[in-house]
This record gives C-alpha cells, sequence and structure tokens, in this order.
C-alpha cells in the first residue's frame, strides 16, 4: 500500500515538475519571441531612416560637386577665359551656399533607449553604432560646427564686394549677366583665386567624407536587408 502511494506521489511530483519547466520554457520562448519581434521592429525602422539618409547625402554631394563647379567658373571668369554668361546666377548662388546634414535617428534612438544588446549579431550591432556616433557626427560637424567650411560666413561677403559691382540686373532685382573682363586689380584678383582655392579645396575634403559615410549607409542597409530576411 505504502509503495503504491509513493509511487503515486512519485508520479505526480515529476507531473507537477513536468508542467513548471514546460511553463517556463514557454514563457521563455514568448519571452525571446517578442524580443526578436522587437529587434525586427527597430532593425526595419533604422532601415527605412537610411533610406531617407542615402537621399539627403547623395543631395548635399551633388551641392558639393556643383560648388566645385562653381569655383572653376570663377576661376575661369577672373583669368579672363570664356565662359556661359546664362550660368552667372547660378554660379553666384553655389559658390558659397553651406549645406546641413538631416539624419533620420528615430530607429536609434529607440534602440539606445531598449539596450544595444537587443540586436544579438554583434558586428551588425557595431555598425550601426558605428554610423550613428562617428559617421553622422562628422557629417554633422563639419557642415555646421567647422569654421573651415563655412562658406557663406567666410567668404561670400568679400568676394561679393568685388564681384557685385560688375553683375547686371533686371528689374525684379534677378541676374541677367556680368560685365567682362572684370575691372580689378592683381592683387584683388589674387585674393580672390585663394578664395576659390581654398572653397574647393575644403568642397572636396567634405565631398569624400560625404562619398565614405554613403557606401558605409548602402553596406549597413545590406547587412539590415539580410538580417530581416534571415
Amino acid at each position: 500500500m505504502k509503495k503504491r502511494n509513493w509511487n503515486k506521489y512519485a508520479f505526480e511530483l515529476i507531473s507537477i515538475f513536468v508542467v513548471v519547466i514546460s511553463a517556463f520554457a514557454l514563457n521563455n520562448w514568448n519571452d525571446n519571441r517578442k524580443e526578436k519581434n522587437a529587434e525586427s521592429k527597430i532593425l526595419l525602422e533604422i532601415y527605412n531612416g537610411l533610406e531617407k539618409d542615402l537621399i539627403d547625402v547623395g543631395q548635399n554631394i551633388d551641392g558639393h560637386e556643383q560648388g566645385i563647379k562653381s569655383c572653376v567658373f570663377w576661376r575661369k571668369v577672373l583669368r579672363n577665359e570664356t565662359v556661359n554668361l546664362d550660368s552667372v546666377q547660378q554660379h553666384y548662388f553655389i559658390l558659397t551656399r553651406d549645406f546641413i546634414s538631416i539624419q533620420n535617428t528615430s530607429g536609434y534612438e529607440t534602440l539606445k533607449s531598449r539596450g544595444f544588446e537587443l540586436v544579438e549579431n554583434d558586428i551588425l550591432r557595431s555598425k550601426i553604432i558605428s554610423i550613428y556616433e562617428f559617421d553622422y557626427q562628422t557629417l554633422r560637424k563639419l557642415e555646421e560646427e567647422y569654421n573651415e567650411v563655412q562658406f557663406h560666413q567666410n567668404y561670400f561677403e568679400k568676394i561679393n564686394n568685388v564681384i557685385a559691382p560688375h553683375l547686371s540686373f533686371n528689374q525684379d532685382g534677378d541676374i541677367l549677366s556680368m560685365d567682362l573682363p572684370l575691372n580689378i586689380s592683381d592683387v584683388e584678383k589674387k585674393v580672390l583665386l585663394s578664395y576659390l582655392w581654398k572653397i574647393q579645396t575644403n568642397r572636396r575634403f567634405v565631398l569624400n567624407t560625404y562619398i565614405d559615410v554613403q557606401d558605409h549607409i548602402k553596406a549597413l542597409m545590406a547587412d539590415l536587408d539580410h538580417e530581416l530576411n534571415k
């Protein structure tokens, strides 16, 4: 009788143990599934943000390339070489134009608040952090804080004081053309040429930085796409 009761109790104990372990495993599986779903949602948000960032980066790359072309245009003007006067207004506007670096960081900020360990892939996690904490910060500081590339602030007034007297305008105040050759001294010409050299050199530096970041964004998007479609 006692042996039979012991067998009954042992069976009940084992049954309870199995139920507890199963419940624990199920709860753990549900938690892992929730974490994985949260990871996927955040990674998708980061991917969508990077798509928009890639457009902004591309526009700024184009802007700095146009700025370099404007340096070439004005260098030709100063050297009395033939230029297309129909593009004077465009090159006048673009020469010292500044840009800002816009980043869509909502997905990254969500990840940061949840904890970076939510991303299980160590390499992917490292690349995400590098883009937002290094690459994007570098672009922002270059465009908005680094004095060397504040072109409008540093050069517009100085260049305009020499160029503006030679511009012609229509009744609406739009630039139509320019009187050539420029009636300026050799000293003024050399000063302007030095400004153009510095603007072009700094735009090339910023441009190369943008191109590097553009490559990093594309690589990260490819990694995210692979992770999301596993």
